[in-house]
């Protein structure tokens, strides 16, 4: 013990001797954390829009102020044509059009139904797919006030009506940064914790500092133990500055206790500087643990269900995610800060992290072999 004793002294005096590492390890997540939210924005607006309008009716100029009025379309162009709108697209500037036919008010009042063509730019196909759906349900709603305006006409017959009501658990109003902010700070945590631990190792093997840890009387399991804590310790302040930013900026209080997010955060960090020791067990200098690092890290990150929901995925992807430490510590830190839940709620989360721990640390100590190179 008083051999691991020196050697956390020797790894904490080493860290803090460079003034970067404090801009690395604060300054830079702090900025990320603030900045990546008001960017990675599910919710698109300012869609260009270009209308083809061949009836020129009451309704048609009602269809189109209300998808205007929006503040998800910008009318972009109108057009007399649907030749001279699809060459609008090709010109960047619309993303979509809106062809409204001849007699479109004159056949929805005789026929109560009509028809609407809407194409859509799907080179970005994100904003093809959210502008399509959005315009579809303004549609939707418009027709539903149609209808409306009939019943109360006296020459109608009056019909039923079903109104639905809708509740959205958790996340009330919907506010993107109180689903991405938890996920985000998950993500800077893990390059952080990988990055420096996968560097650790391969260092010591470039300045020459491992031959003297190799004669020494230390252990494999002490040497693994004295290159993990410190960092281990740091990764924890990251996560707590992160959270501070994130109630202080954002207003994001957990539901859940922050106890549970640091028990949780305490046994992934094992299990991604395990896997980040592991990596400079193998690798022989720092730009080959840093090309490792940032590869694994991005499969990680792409596969966590931070973007994209991981039941969205193929199957393939699916199973993989189970492989994937991120996975569940982005699932656990939405589930403490939106549903409020408790250690008991994530005890699988935390056995399947304590097996990730288990096995990347063990393997790390195993592959390290106390001779240089």
């Amino acid at each position: 013990m008083r051999a691991l004793k020196f050697l956390l002294q020797k790894e904490l005096r080493q860290i803090f001797r460079d003034p970067s590492i404090f801009f690395i390890l604060f300054i830079m997540p702090m900025i990320q954390l603030i900045i990546l939210p008001l960017a990675a924005d599910y919710e698109i607006k300012n869609i260009n829009l270009g209308v083809v309008d061949h009836d020129h009716s009451e309704y048609s100029q009602k269809l189109i102020n209300k998808i205007v009025s929006s503040g998800y379309f910008r009318l972009r162009d109108y057009s007399a044509t649907f030749p001279q709108g699809l060459h609008a697209i090709e010109l960047d500037k619309t993303d979509l059009i809106l062809e409204i036919p001849a007699q479109f008010e004159r056949i929805l009042v005789k026929e109560n139904e009509a028809t609407l063509f809407v194409a859509a730019n799907s080179i970005n196909g994100v904003k093809a797919g959210l502008g399509s759906a959005y315009i579809q349900g303004i549609i939707q709603d418009f027709n539903q006030d149609v209808r409306m305006q009939w019943i109360q006409l006296p020459r109608l017959s009056p019909q039923p009506t079903i109104e639905v009501t809708s509740s959205n658990w958790y996340n009330e109003n919907m506010n993107y940064k109180v689903f991405m902010v938890p996920g985000i700070l998950v993500m800077l945590v893990t390059m952080i914790g990988s990055s420096f631990a996968s560097n650790n190792i391969v260092r010591e093997k470039e300045i020459g500092t491992i031959e003297q840890i190799n004669v020494s009387p230390l252990k494999k399991t002490q040497f693994i133990l004295g290159k993990l804590i410190p960092f281990w310790m740091l990764a924890l302040s990251v996560l707590t500055v992160g959270l501070l930013i994130a109630r202080i900026i954002y207003g994001i209080v957990p539901l859940g206790h922050y106890l549970t997010i640091y028990v949780f955060a305490a046994i992934y960090l094992l299990a991604i500087l395990g896997l980040g020791l592991l990596m400079s067990t193998y690798a022989q200098t720092q730009q080959q643990s840093m090309l490792v690092s940032f590869f694994v890290t991005m499969i990680f990150n792409l596969l966590s269900g931070l973007y994209t929901p991981i039941e969205s995925m193929p199957q393939w992807a699916q199973i993989i995610t189970k492989l994937n430490p991120v996975s569940y510590f982005i699932e656990v830190m939405r589930m403490v800060v939106l549903k409020g839940s408790g250690l008991v709620d994530i005890k699988y989360h935390i056995l399947a992290l304590l097996g990730f721990a288990v096995f990347f640390n063990t393997w790390a100590i195993l592959n390290y072999k106390k001779r240089s190179g």
